[in-house]
């Protein structure tokens, strides 16, 4: 077939132009326009001085988003799962003992990563819908002489978050490394890095942040720092000349070898890969926006966009899913009411007012609803349209609730503050 011939066909397709939509799942959220803008800033090369100046800058702001004094700071070219990757394959030793706390799917995630590293895996579970207290991660660790604990921070999945103030405590007093997936949590819920001693802590911009999905800002401290260097590696090509490697077994991956990545993002700039400016350019401006608006302002306003759902969810008829405290600040799991087809609330939600709404996986497939309120999401105007929006859906369907409570209930939780800036 010519050229010209796949070109009658239509097999170019057309220009991209994406449908409006209002992302109130689990995530990816609508983006921060700031973070839109920044997107399409011109491209530099890698090592040019401005670019390499604007990846400092990503390392000092993702500091203060931490709160962590850490040196290494910086981003991984990929999700979430890259920052989680590059971290477990960086720290875990095949044959190392390692913990995974289970209160959702993305517990069995970390499991999953920390088997292909090699590791042995001792796992403790929780209910769906509840979490740990601190003395059964304790006894578990102590009774299993783990290396290091792996766990998630906020689970969408069941739309629990852990309580981590005492867990970094109960690692260093057992000789343990704590590390994190914060990738629902950052930017919408306190995270205090330094304060509760978490060793190695991994993000995504896609959710609280209010970025794009493919960049995953970490931090790790110096405890992991030796580790990696002990582990450190250098590909013929780009080694040094009288380069020593370290006395530990090579890191599994090339991309994701933290040692590498130290050298990349350091003053030495050393070559590993093409960082990807785009997202760098994002990840930059979603730092910005929140270290501007001040974390406890951003924690507070995602705060009061769930409470405002939540109320008016529970004004409508509805139930909410889970151990009421430990709720995340920007994720709600709604039981699907009896008799009404979860799927097609969902499809009508998309169709007819553009929104988008989550469903689960696993034992909680088909039994909840998730509802995000993150980022640039968290607005007035977005919670008062999901709930109207959703009220009108299920009556369609046969659910039969009071008539605008859920908007009103909402209007009550709003009524004594001032309207939101706009963003």
């Amino acid at each position: 077939m010519t050229k010209n011939n796949e070109i009658n066909n239509g097999l170019i397709f057309e220009e991209l132009e994406p449908v409006p939509r209002l992302l109130m799942g689990p995530g990816p959220c609508d983006l921060y326009p700031r973070v839109l803008k920044a997107m399409s800033s011109t491209i530099l090369g890698q090592f040019d001085p401005h670019f390499t100046e604007y990846m400092n800058q990503v390392m000092t702001l993702f500091r203060q988003v931490y709160c962590t004094d850490n040196r290494w700071t910086f981003l991984v070219n990929g999700t979430a799962r890259a920052g989680i990757e590059a971290c477990l394959t960086s720290m875990i030793i095949p044959g190392d003992k390692v913990l995974v706390p289970i209160f959702g799917r993305f517990g069995h995630l970390l499991k999953e990563i920390a088997e292909r590293c090699g590791a042995k895996v001792v796992t403790i579970e929780a209910e769906w819908g509840t979490v740990f207290e601190p003395d059964q991660i304790e006894q578990a660790l102590v009774r299993n002489k783990c290396k290091l604990i792996a766990m998630v921070h906020g689970d969408t999945s069941t739309t629990m978050a852990q309580p981590l103030e005492e867990i970094g405590a109960i690692c260093r007093a057992n000789n343990a490394l704590l590390f994190i997936d914060a990738c629902a949590t950052l930017g919408g819920m306190p995270i205090q890095v330094d304060d509760w001693q978490i060793d190695a802590i991994t993000s995504g911009l896609q959710k609280c942040l209010g970025g794009p999905p493919g960049s995953s800002p970490i931090t790790f401290n110096d405890r992991v720092a030796d580790l990696v260097n002990f582990r450190k590696h250098i590909e013929e090509g780009i080694r040094p000349q009288n380069f020593k490697a370290g006395e530990g077994p090579k890191i599994q991956s090339n991309y994701f070898d933290l040692a590498m990545l130290m050298d990349y993002w350091s003053s030495d700039r050393l070559n590993h890969h093409t960082e990807a400016a785009s997202m760098l350019y994002a990840a930059r401006e979603c730092a910005r926006i929140i270290l501007a608006d001040g974390l406890e302002e951003t924690f507070s306003r995602h705060r009061l966009s769930s409470t405002a759902l939540r109320e008016g969810l529970k004004a409508m008829g509805l139930k909410l899913y889970g151990d009421e405290k430990n709720r995340m600040h920007n994720v709600t799991g709604v039981f699907i009411p009896k008799n009404i087809d979860g799927e097609r609330v969902r499809n009508e939600m998309l169709r007819d007012f553009g929104i988008e709404i989550g469903t689960s996986f696993g034992p909680l497939h088909g039994i909840i609803w998730r509802i995000g309120t993150m980022g640039y999401v968290c607005q007035k105007v977005n919670i008062l349209r999901c709930l109207s929006s959703l009220d009108a859906v299920l009556r369609r369907n046969g659910f039969n609730g009071p008539a605008n409570a859920g908007v009103e209930a909402a209007y009550g939780v709003y009524q004594n503050l001032e309207p939101a800036r706009n963003l």
